[in-house]
């Protein structure tokens, strides 16, 4: 193992990516403090926790790790299994098991499902194409996303397939059944809305088809709709510079305590309040630049499974921040995803840094032009 350490160059380790991902977190511990400041502390253990966690995992060949891929996928099943038998319910769903601590086993099986079909894509790239193998990859898919809707969790579902969808297309799926994809899915997303708009509708649950109408038509649904009427007005409130962290300001939609829960899926709207328009656009970029750096490294990946971690990684922080940021300002249904590295939520927090911890362990083994 200690002469494995030594092939490791201090130079090949991509600081940069630490750098972008350490000062996010920063601004989320802040934020979070000036939003509930009861969670502060605990998510600054789940930063120390993840630094040591990610500087663990990025010392551990990616190669050995994902040996056991299909240990991974097992996991996954059956943390899902679980929750959905001793989960805790909140709100309608049941996403959570309760140790003493919450713990959201679908965060921690997104870099789990990543990992697996990393190598699981790698064995099989020559015949993901083939209709044989494509069906058996498509169930070995929904097997995991069937048991997150269970929850119910659509936006984790819609995410974890998102996910799943890219990587196959990164392995070699053919662009026509991409294409053929596409063109069934986007006609059935709007025959979908239409059928969620008329009365007594049974394709959702109905906190969710409340959801979707109440972004739809707000007015009509003010009780369902004022959780994200409010986040858009304290965004805006924020103006160019935002009103300061901690503040005491008696028009602060945060202060009047006119959003639920702003430490987690609403951290944004927090953001946008007291650090204003600049502070928001700093946040957007840099999870832009943990999005491009993920990719970077993974164009120079010495195989699939290299590049495939870093663009799973990369699709899990771009994907879960543009639905979080699209909630947020009122451009999608009210979900229940977090942002990444900003909101509080200590699962959600280590898992993101074990992810980065793979990518930069993928950096340090980057084939050499």
């Amino acid at each position: 193992m200690l002469s494995f350490f030594r092939n490791y160059k201090l130079k090949n380790y991509r600081f940069k990516l630490i750098i972008y991902v350490v000062v996010l977190t920063i601004i989320g511990i802040l934020v979070i403090g000036s939003a509930q400041q009861d969670y502060q502390s605990k998510q600054i253990i789940g930063f120390v926790i993840g630094i040591v966690v990610m500087v663990v995992v990025s010392l551990i060949d990616y190669d050995f790790i994902l040996n056991f891929h299909w240990v991974y996928y097992g996991i996954t099943c059956v943390l899902l299994v679980l929750v959905l038998i001793f989960g805790t319910t909140v709100g309608g769903a049941t996403r959570w098991i309760d140790f003493g601590i919450r713990f959201q086993p679908s965060e921690l099986c997104k870099i789990l499902l990543i990992l697996f079909f990393a190598r699981y894509l790698m064995i099989y790239e020559d015949d993901i194409n083939k209709p044989k193998r494509l069906l058996i990859t498509v169930g070995l898919a929904a097997v995991p996303l069937f048991l997150i809707i269970r929850e119910p969790d659509l936006s984790t579902t819609i995410v974890t397939f998102a996910i799943i969808f890219t990587l196959m297309f990164l392995a070699g799926l053919s662009a026509k059944i991409v294409a053929i994809f596409f063109g069934v899915t986007i006609p059935a997303i709007g025959v979908l809305l239409l059928l969620i708009m008329r009365k007594g509708q049974t394709i959702l649950s109905e906190y969710q088809g409340l959801r979707i109408l109440a972004w739809l038509r707000p007015e009509d649904y003010p009780e369902s709709s004022y959780q994200q009427q409010n986040s858009i007005m304290a965004i805006g409130s924020g103006q160019f510079l935002g009103k300061g962290l901690y503040n005491n300001s008696v028009d602060s939609v945060k202060n009047g305590n006119y959003i639920s829960e702003p430490q987690t899926d609403f951290i944004f709207a927090v953001s946008g309040e007291e650090l204003g328009f600049i502070g928001s656009v700093i946040i957007v970029i840099l999870l832009l630049a943990i999005v491009l750096e993920c990719i970077a490294i993974g164009r120079k990946a010495k195989d699939l499974s290299g590049k495939l971690i870093c663009m799973g990684m990369a699709c899990f922080v771009g994907y879960q921040s543009f639905v979080n940021i699209c909630v947020v300002t009122g451009l999608m249904p009210n979900t229940g995803l977090p942002l990444p590295f900003l909101s509080y939520g200590l699962t959600s927090l280590v898992t993101l840094y074990i992810g980065i911890g793979l990518v930069l362990n993928v950096g340090l083994q980057s084939k050499k032009y």
